[in-house]
């Protein structure tokens, strides 16, 4: 079995599961925001039960719209606040000291640990498999029944290999990995199968690597991304205060629909031009697009390693004339150390704007929307027509440093190519 069929194995009580085959297993922790929640939390009488399987098992975030951006999401954000009131929910994270962008809070907070099984009402709730834990969307009459039941069903992925080598260049990321990848293989080159990672190379990527990687395995279309348990991992989860873990690898013989190879070392900063994750080219041939936003920030590129990267390239620069740079750490927890380190000075400095944490401008929210004809270059993890406003904008997704050298430069740019950097 692969690591993945092994995690829902186990969940299941079975002593196998091969792909293909349709398993209802327990869960450990289901998550919910204030887009999806509401919906679940209506939903919920219907599965005819007063009380949630687990407080404890059940974490709500409102992320997306929040700080509330108007009467509506104020609305959405009640009901969650209600009904975790009503159900003694310990994981409810507010706006304040406890806030942040759900897949980035949860493994701050220690809520997942290796070998868990996680379902989300959010498509990017996959970036938990940088922990080693099987972690999924899925819909929120799914998160409903996963409140009343602590089981869902799912069927078995099969899975893709990503064989991983050699240790990332300057300026060279996780996000340039995940581009690169779904360049190759499509937005659909991994429809309904588990994306697993392995290879030497893996130990050469940071646990925000692999949270960016993990994360954007959705843009594949991958059921789940998934990475080893290492030094690492373990390290990351006592330090969070995770819970034990439970540490699954695939067998010798676990098959693989495909293999594919990628040679870190080989990599250059990449960008995804409109309107497709996969719409993949370096940076050295995106040909100087000039662009009118950047946003660094999102459950992909708001963590800490992601502020540093950023505030590097930016330090004792200016952002060009005309381009509006908004900065959003993923956690409080983020935004205080960023401000201890001396970050926020210089963003602030470099004339950048910087947000609390909030989903916000990612899927078109709110601080940041794009109007007609208007271009943003983006740490986010999708580019949609009209993901970040009016539907002829343009979202160039990239890594934190090439986002905060095309704000210095008005266009499209890598690090390489801005003066002293």
């Amino acid at each position: 079995m692969t690591m993945t069929q092994k995690i829902l194995a186990a969940h299941a009580g079975k002593a196998e599961v091969r792909a293909g085959e349709l398993v209802m297993a327990k869960l450990d922790l289901v998550l919910g925001n204030d887009i999806t929640a509401p919906v679940a939390i209506r939903e919920f009488p219907k599965f005819g039960r007063a009380r949630v399987f687990a407080r404890e098992k059940i974490a709500l975030v409102p992320d997306h719209f929040a700080p509330n951006k108007d009467i509506k999401a104020a609305a959405q954000c009640a009901a969650m606040r209600a009904f975790a009131k009503e159900q003694g929910i310990v994981n409810y994270f507010e706006v304040g000291h406890d806030c942040g962008i759900e897949h980035a809070l949860l493994p701050e907070k220690g809520l997942v640990t290796a070998g868990d099984l996680v379902i989300g009402a959010d498509s990017h709730t996959c970036t938990y498999g940088a922990l080693g834990a099987f972690a999924a969307g899925v819909g929120s009459t799914d998160m409903a029944a996963g409140m009343s039941a602590g089981e869902a069903w799912f069927r078995v992925p099969g899975a893709l290999k990503i064989l991983l080598t050699g240790k990332p260049g300057k300026w060279v990321c996780g996000k340039d990995a995940v581009l690169h990848l779904i360049g190759r293989i499509g937005v659909d080159g991994a429809r309904y199968q588990s994306l697993e990672f392995a290879g030497d190379g893996v130990a050469n990527l940071s646990m925000d690597d692999r949270f960016t990687i993990a994360n954007m395995a959705i843009e594949a279309g991958a059921k789940n991304g998934i990475f080893p348990v290492d030094g690492q991992t373990l390290a990351y989860l006592r330090a969070h205060g995770a819970k034990r873990p439970r540490i699954y690898a695939a067998d010798e013989d676990a098959e693989y629909a495909r293999t594919v190879e990628i040679d870190l070392g080989a990599l250059e900063p990449m960008v995804a031009f409109p309107h497709l994750p996969s719409n993949v080219r370096s940076v050295r041939e995106a040909g100087g697009v000039e662009i009118d936003q950047v946003v660094i920030g999102s459950c992909t590129n708001g963590r800490i390693s992601d502020m540093r990267m950023a505030a590097e390239v930016l330090r004792g620069r200016k952002v060009a004339g005309g381009v509006r740079a908004i900065v959003i750490p993923a956690t409080q927890r983020i935004w205080l150390q960023s401000l201890e380190e001396g970050l926020l000075k210089v963003f602030a400095e470099a004339g950048c704007v910087v947000s609390p944490p909030t989903c916000g401008p990612c899927l078109g929210g709110h601080m940041g929307i794009l109007a007609k004809g208007e271009r943003c270059v983006a740490t986010t993890n999708r580019n949609f027509v009209g993901r970040m406003g009016h539907v002829e904008s343009e979202v160039y997704l990239a890594s934190p440093a090439v986002a905060a050298a095309s704000a210095i430069a008005g266009r499209i740019a890598a690090p390489g190519t801005i003066d002293g950097v």
